[in-house]
């Protein structure tokens, strides 16, 4: 069963916005029972070229800053990086590229992951609303690409106990992981974000224990698809997936 990303009001919340909608006759519903849809967030996409994975952080760190000084109210940035290993807080170094291959730490939540040419990244560096956490937020990222690749004819799925989105290819094959999911939060504004593999190599992932996973593979959209399915075909339907979403969970 495919889980989509999107906000789901509580009873209350539907009730209110009924009423706001066809109140009674001869009674008025103040304006403020119905939550306002939060200010637009701005969207970025560096897809033409890939982007060092330093050029993204400060890209991050920019989109922090205007949302700290009110400038916008958040941006999403999606981009392809160059080939780049990045380990974030729980990394164990036997889990690092048996080659030697240098990696970057970050201080995003998860494992040691890859980044580079055919995969899309995306950034929400946006603002939680009250009352929401971080796995809340994981699970709507997670919704995002399960959405997105309910687009191309992929059916994804949830492990529970593992973040991001995976496949079943067929019965009794080990699940698959096509899309990673690492935040990080602070004073409740969120960086970092999720990796969709779409057209790119696995080669790389043969190098180190993705994500410490040692039980299950890595696939990709396309191979998953069965036919080619770039970070620029995928795009418009993660940008999407992404805006919806994050409308439920922002300040």
């Amino acid at each position: 069963m495919i889980a989509h990303a999107v906000h789901t009001a509580t009873p209350p919340q539907r009730a209110r916005a009924a009423l706001a909608a066809h109140p009674p006759h001869g009674t008025s519903i103040p304006p403020q029972s119905v939550r306002p849809a939060p200010p637009a967030i701005r969207v970025t996409e560096r897809l033409a070229t890939p982007v060092p994975y330093a050029d993204g952080l400060l890209l991050q760190e920019s989109a922090a800053d205007r949302l700290v000084a009110g400038t916008d109210h958040g941006t999403l940035i999606l981009l392809e990086h160059e080939a780049v290993y990045t380990a974030g807080r729980r990394s164990d170094p036997s889990d690092f590229p048996v080659d030697g291959t240098p990696v970057v730490p970050v201080n995003r939540g998860g494992k040691v992951t890859w980044h580079g040419p055919g995969q899309l990244v995306g950034y929400p560096v946006v603002r939680l609303a009250t009352g929401v956490g971080v796995v809340d937020c994981v699970r709507v990222l997670e919704g995002a690409l399960l959405e997105t690749a309910a687009a191309f004819g992929v059916t994804g799925i949830r492990i529970d106990g593992r973040a991001g989105a995976w496949a079943a290819p067929a019965p009794g094959i080990a699940p698959v992981k096509f899309g990673q999911v690492g935040i990080h939060a602070s004073a409740g504004i969120i960086t970092h974000g999720v990796a969709l593999n779409c057209s790119n190599s696995l080669d790389p992932f043969a190098n180190f224990v993705p994500c410490g996973i040692t039980d299950a593979g890595v696939s990709t959209l396309s191979e998953l698809a069965g036919r080619t399915i770039t970070p620029a075909d995928a795009a418009p339907h993660l940008r999407s997936a992404l805006l919806r979403a994050l409308e439920g969970i922002t300040a």
